[in-house]
């Protein structure tokens, strides 16, 4: 059942971008694309470039140094994953978005897809919980089930004031208290936070908890590759080094000033003349359960980067493309429909996985039924994939913009090459829509609100804004 071609070298498992149906050639003049206007729009993408890596030059861009700049940290993490993963059955990461995404997509793309429910699928490292939200049911549903004695907490916020964060913080100490007593809190702890201000990294100081730092000049959303993503990867035997390995690769060729030989250069070209041509939303659809939730970590990548009210010079201009995630082949059962015959606003990213580690073969069986018997002989493999290229047809036939990043197979190198390669391309077209792609003033004015309606200090006129706001009427709440 297990695929025979293993391919092992960097090359060989280095991602492919398959740009042929973004083209007029493949989908029709009216919303396909041509060579010619990548040609006539490429010098905007150098100058990008050029901008991109002058930043990072200044320190600006510290999503590119992670692959290069984190040896002893990662020494330490997977010392600290040695140290620790025979004393606790249950590592519980706290944190939400940047802080938790990440983790999952690392996570669901390389351990069992049963890691969490059969021993043998763990190898002796600890169940792996992401707690991200903040719905009650939710939280005490997975308490109930933990052994506070046996359970090791990951609370990751660079501020330490995130509300989402900290209050499930404050309830996982005390239920950790209760059992082991408040002089053995921070045992049960490591604090994930920025190293100089904050209130989570005073916390862990007077808990003296094991404590791993984010750099500054690093967002929540391209933080996978931190601490924030590598600690819990490392506590569930996942290989970090090749993650970064992976990242390093895809910044070798993330750099390359030939237009055409960089992919995600070419790729935040073609995401931003895609938008100005009215495709405003950005599916991502992986053909891959494996990949799935990298999808989800895209979404918050793509969102938070570029939907802006102002550009740079302070201009209002109110722009995004709208990210969505789907599944191959799931939602060519659910959301197909709309992107072969909705409206033209769409450009369909799918991911390929080449070599599946398993092919599984599907039997052969009522060979006399026409609608059935075609199936045996093939493979699982053969299956999803053939759909989506099946998809990608049908697509092409109805001048829907699609295009394909091929993954060699799914393991931690060519993880490392996807987060990098979706960031650097996020970059750069952040770039072309003249926006700061790297902060999120929309969400801090959600957390402002929910701060002074706490009565959180400082945020008084928040509180009175709400209180001011204009009521809801009962006779439109139906």
């Amino acid at each position: 059942m297990s695929a025979e071609k293993k391919v092992q070298s960097k090359d060989e498992l280095r991602l492919k971008l398959d740009i042929n149906n973004v083209f007029a050639e493949m989908i029709g003049e009216e919303h396909g694309m041509t060579v010619e206007e990548l040609e006539e729009a490429k010098d905007r993408a150098l100058t990008a470039h050029r901008n991109i890596l002058e930043e990072e030059a200044e320190g600006k861009m510290g999503f590119m140094e992670l692959p290069h700049n984190q040896r002893e940290i990662v020494k330490e993490l997977k010392e600290t994953a040695e140290e620790l993963k025979d004393k606790f059955d249950n590592f519980v990461v706290l944190g939400i978005g940047g802080s938790a995404l990440g983790n999952i997509a690392v996570q669901t793309a390389i351990n069992d897809p049963h890691y969490n429910l059969f021993e043998e699928a763990r190898n002796g490292y600890p169940r792996l919980f992401v707690s991200d939200n903040v719905d009650p049911e939710g939280i005490k549903a997975l308490l109930d089930k933990l052994d506070p004695k046996k359970t090791l907490f990951n609370v990751i916020s660079k501020s330490g004031s995130t509300a989402e964060t900290m209050s499930q913080f404050l309830l996982a100490r005390k239920f950790v208290a209760d059992a082991v007593g408040e002089d053995k809190v921070g045992e049960h702890f490591i604090a994930t936070t920025s190293k100089d201000s904050g209130y989570l990294i005073e916390i862990a100081e007077r808990e003296d908890m094991k404590k791993f730092f984010i750099p500054d000049n690093v967002g929540g959303r391209f933080s996978v590759l931190t601490p924030v993503g590598l600690l819990s990867a490392a506590m569930t035997g996942v290989d970090i080094e090749k993650l970064l390995e992976g990242a390093a690769y895809m910044d070798q060729i993330c750099r390359e000033a030939d237009f055409w030989e960089n992919p995600a250069l070419v790729n935040g070209l073609i995401q931003y003349l895609a938008y100005k041509k009215g495709k405003v939303m950005s599916v991502m659809m992986p053909y891959s359960d494996r990949l799935r939730d990298v999808a989800d970590w895209y979404r918050q990548l793509w969102a938070e980067s570029l939907g802006k009210e102002v550009d740079r010079q302070g201009n209002t201009v109110n722009v995004g493309p709208t990210p969505i995630k789907a599944l191959g082949a799931t939602d060519q059962h659910s959301q197909a429909q709309l992107y072969m015959e909705g409206p033209f606003d769409k450009i369909i990213t799918f991911l390929e996985v080449e070599n599946f580690a398993e092919e599984l073969e599907i039997p052969g069986a009522y060979e006399d039924l026409d609608g059935l018997g075609y199936l045996g002989g093939h493979s699982f493999a053969e299956l999803i994939n053939t759909e989506k290229w099946a998809t990608e047809l049908a697509l092409n036939k109805r001048n829907r913009m699609n295009q394909t990043v091929k993954v060699p197979e799914v393991n931690e190198f060519t993880l490392g090459q996807l987060f990098y390669f979706f960031e650097f391309q996020t970059a750069v077209t952040g770039e072309l829509l003249n926006i700061n792609t790297f902060n999120q003033p929309g969400v801090e004015l959600g957390k402002n609100y929910t701060y002074g309606i706490f009565g959180r200090d400082g945020y008084q006129t928040k509180k009175e804004e709400f209180d001011n706001s204009a009521e809801h009427k009962d006779d439109l709440i139906l």
